[in-house]
Parts: structure tokens; C-alpha cells; sequence
């Protein structure tokens, strides 16, 4: 197979290996991934802030706006994988036995600009897409009055809101599942190796369907997570993410050799 580049003295194949893992290995992500956060506790939590940050922004610039509310709240895991570069970019620095403060972590994207941006134009692609589909299925399926903050969750998961419901999740779950194929390891690969955003995509895409069922448990966890991080008035997010955010390091490194 033909070499293209060198990294750390071990030549890499052209296109990415992907391996088979364990569908138990997303467990020990989480572990490892909360390793970093405890060896680094600074710049990871900075990210986390960032995160909660951003949350409360987005309730309190669409406080009257609960399509959008809903629609960009879920937008963390459509946005996470880019958002969560820095993350990265600190536990590939602890695995290397380097030290690491934020200023590092806030340029990591600088040596794959190009990959990494068309990688994220296409995220943000998604996300607006997505956006402008929940405000549709809000406006055709949402029969009760507008929800209040106070009951959001209470008032939209009512079994009167059935086939809101069932139109609302089957679509956010074609959008996630996208996101999902195309970026569970293709930003760490472009972080980590210069890959560009086709080939890291194509591989995201093979390492999803080689171990689906180590995936399948990988991607309840992130929704887990996140959904425990958005449950506390976004002040969960502070450790949740951080949390993904390393644990996604180890998941590129265990899924590609």
C-alpha cells in the first residue's frame, strides 16, 4: 500500500485503517476520557464553560422562540464534533507526554485549516438545514398552544403531542445519524494525521458500519450525556462534554490503527 507521510517515526498508510472493536470499548472511552479531564482540569473545563455558555445564550436569545429553543439546543450534538477540537487537541498532547495549556488547544485546527473548515461548513450546513425542518414540523404537527419555559419538556412530551413527537424524533434522527456516520472519528483523523475531509468522512462512514454495535452503544452515551448536561439548566454540560469531547479522542485512536 502506498505511504504518504510519517508520524512520529511510523509511516501510515494512505487511507486509514479501520479496526474491529469491542462493543464494550465505548465504556472505557469514557474512562480514559475522564482521565484526561482530571490530568487536565483547566483547559478542559474552559471548553465546558464555553459549552454552558453557549446554552444559556441560545435560551436566553430564543427565550419566546421554543421551535428554535428546541431546534438549536439540539444543535449540541449536530456541532459538537467541531466545537470540540481543543478537547482533542489536549488529549493528544497528555497521550504524547506534553504539557498542555489552552492556548495550544484554541489554534489546534491551524495545520488542517482546509480540512477541518470544509468539514465544519458542512456540520453547519446540517445544522441549519435541521433548524429550518423543526420550525416546519413545529408549525404542521404542533397542535397545542406554544409551550412556556417553565414546562417545555412537561407541555411537549405530552401524549397529546403524539404525532408531533413521532414526526419531531424520526427526522432529528436521520439528521443525528448522519452527523453522526460522517464525524464520529473524521475531525480527530484530520487533527491527528492532515487527512483531508473526504477521506476522513469515507473512513467515519467504515468505522461505523465495521463495529455498529460498539457504535450503536458510542452514540446512546453521547445522547445520554448530553441529555444530562441540557437537563440541568445547561450546567451539566461543564463536565458532559468535556467528557465526549476526550472520550472521541480515544474512540479515533482504539477505532483507527
Amino acid at each position: 500500500m502506498t505511504m504518504t507521510r510519517q508520524d512520529q517515526g511510523v509511516a501510515l498508510p494512505a487511507f486509514p485503517q479501520v479496526r474491529n472493536i469491542s462493543p464494550a470499548a465505548p465504556f472505557d472511552w469514557l474512562k480514559r476520557g475522564w482521565q484526561d479531564l482530571r490530568s487536565r482540569p483547566g483547559p478542559s473545563l474552559f471548553y465546558g464553560v464555553c459549552f454552558a455558555g453557549m446554552g444559556f445564550l441560545i435560551k436566553f436569545v430564543f427565550a419566546n422562540a421554543y421551535e428554535y429553543l428546541s431546534a438549536l439546543t439540539s444543535g449540541f450534538l449536530l456541532l459538537g464534533p467541531f466545537l470540540a477540537i481543543g478537547l482533542y487537541e489536549i488529549s493528544r498532547r497528555r497521550e504524547r507526554g506534553e504539557g498542555c495549556t489552552l492556548a495550544p488547544t484554541l489554534a489546534a485546527w491551524r495545520p488542517n485549516a482546509a480540512g477541518i473548515g470544509l468539514f465544519s461548513l458542512i456540520l453547519i450546513v446540517v445544522f441549519l438545514v435541521w433548524a429550518r425542518a423543526s420550525l416546519v414540523i413545529f408549525a404542521l404537527f404542533y397542535t397545542s398552544e406554544m409551550p412556556t419555559l417553565a414546562g417545555f419538556f412537561q407541555q411537549v412530551l405530552s401524549i397529546d403531542n403524539l404525532n408531533f413527537l413521532a414526526v419531531y424524533f424520526a427526522v432529528g434522527f436521520i439528521f443525528a445519524a448522519i452527523v453522526f456516520a460522517l464525524s464520529v472519528i473524521s475531525i480527530p483523523l484530520m487533527l491527528d494525521r492532515n487527512q483531508d475531509t473526504i477521506t476522513a468522512m469515507i473512513a467515519s462512514v467504515m468505522a461505523l458500519a465495521k463495529n455498529l454495535p460498539a457504535m450503536a452503544v458510542w452514540a446512546a452515551l453521547i445522547v445520554l450525556l448530553t441529555a444530562v448536561g441540557l437537563s440541568t439548566l445547561f450546567l451539566g454540560l461543564l463536565v458532559t462534554m468535556p467528557l465526549i469531547g476526550h472520550a472521541t479522542w480515544h474512540a479515533y485512536r482504539d477505532v483507527i490503527a
